[in-house]
């Protein structure tokens, strides 16, 4: 099967992490020796998250005295490509994957009249006290928000339209090249009439872009990986199960969170209605099992009884 696997930025960084280069480097072996198994059988195309580390770059450049104004998101979100696709790519080889693989940095055209642009909603970067965020919000002139008990910087993100180097993508598969792709959903960049580009203020969900990358290439599966086992019924509550299947119509009659787990499920309910091909999401360390079926949550076109004994809603 050809399959798009979009890997969670906080599964490569892990919420208290210290963002140390050997600390990322040994949850992305641990990727890597996850997606091994897979490409004995099938295509893959992985895309990955970079909601921590371009957090991080960007708070450098905002504090670089040398700098007279902060690197664009377009770029720092280009050099989470480079350096995430780099170690992917490294230990991919490392977890003895025989087959060529290769790290592309590409563009993510998105609509420079987007309404997310007025309403920043992407958390980035390491989480701080309210006072502590809000302090250096006033600085820089970024936004924060709350995420749990922490306060986070929020940036735009627009919708994903259209990948400009889909078709160079499409190629190298076809050729039985594995392709790292579309990290932090794509460096985003508007397109004028002239089909000029330039870089856009924003990070791109990479769930979306995984989807949007997976229909263009007619993918047969959207694994969506990350640090939850499952979409979890009554999340929260004492009587908090997984759901090991569901279908895209009653998923979409699930409350989730808007900022973890509702865009991982928007993209699988998108890949799903347009392909009509099952889409998961699970653990990262699960991805075979997950792809069989045997953990996690399979999104389905159609109403299917789920393997706990749970009703569908």
């Amino acid at each position: 099967m050809r399959i798009v696997i979009a890997l969670g930025g906080n599964a490569l960084l892990e919420r208290g992490d210290k963002p140390d280069a050997a600390i990322q480097q040994r949850h992305i072996r641990r990727a890597a020796q996850s997606l091994a198994p897979l490409t004995a059988h099938h295509q893959l195309i992985v895309c990955h998250g970079n909601g921590p580390q371009v957090g991080l770059l960007a708070r450098e450049s905002s504090s670089d005295p040398e700098l007279s104004r902060p690197y664009p998101l377009d770029v720092l979100g280009a050099q989470t490509q480079g350096m995430i696709g780099y170690w992917l790519v490294q230990e991919l080889a490392n977890a003895g994957v025989t087959r060529p693989v290769v790290a592309l940095v590409n563009q993510t055209v998105v609509d420079a009249c987007d309404p997310a642009f007025a309403t920043p909603t992407k958390l980035i970067g390491a989480g701080y006290p309210r006072e502590q965020a809000e302090a250096a919000a006033a600085r820089n002139g970024s936004t924060v928000a709350a995420d749990g008990d922490r306060w986070r910087r929020v940036v735009p993100s627009p919708e994903p339209r259209r990948i400009i180097e889909q078709d160079t993508i499409r190629t190298l598969v076809d050729r039985d090249v594995i392709v790292v792709c579309g990290g932090g959903g794509g460096a985003p960049v508007t397109e004028d009439r002239t089909g000029r580009l330039t870089g856009a203020a924003a990070v791109v969900d990479k769930d979306l872009t995984a989807a949007l990358l997976a229909l263009a290439l007619a993918a047969d599966r959207l694994l969506v990986l990350t640090d939850a086992p499952a979409i979890i019924r009554r999340y929260g509550t004492p009587q908090a199960e997984p759901i090991r299947t569901i279908s895209v119509d009653d998923l979409a009659t699930m409350p989730l969170p808007a900022g973890s787990m509702g865009p991982k499920a928007d993209a699988c309910m998108r890949f799903t209605r347009a392909s009509g091909h099952p889409a998961a999401i699970g653990r990262l360390t699960d991805a075979a099992d997950i792809l069989a079926g045997h953990t996690g949550t399979t999104i389905t076109p159609n109403r299917t009884a789920d393997p706990s004994g749970a009703e569908p809603r």
